[in-house]
């Protein structure tokens, strides 16, 4: 299967309210998309690591410097954030 880990989708959404109420959501702004098409062309971004772009751009607009990923190789080339393992949340 790809993507997902087969959790149901009333799982899924009660997870996104617990998700909520632990983070502040921030907005989408118009910088967030600037800065998107900057990584893209300045990182050479293709395929579906522009969605990993896409994060980036609003960590960066937004002033989030670390995101939690099982995945932290993806982040390697932004070197305006650290990609950090959920096992390396203290």
């Amino acid at each position: 299967m790809r993507g997902g880990y087969g959790v149901s989708i009333e799982d899924t959404a009660r997870r996104l309210r617990l998700i909520e109420r632990l983070i502040q959501v921030r907005p989408d702004w118009d910088e967030v998309f600037r800065e998107w098409k900057r990584l893209v062309v300045a990182h050479s971004v293709k395929g579906v690591k522009a969605h990993d772009a896409r994060l980036v751009a609003a960590m960066i607009i937004h002033g989030i410097a670390q995101v939690v990923t099982a995945n932290p190789a993806d982040f390697k080339r932004y070197s305006e954030i650290t990609a950090i393992m959920p096992s390396d949340v203290k």
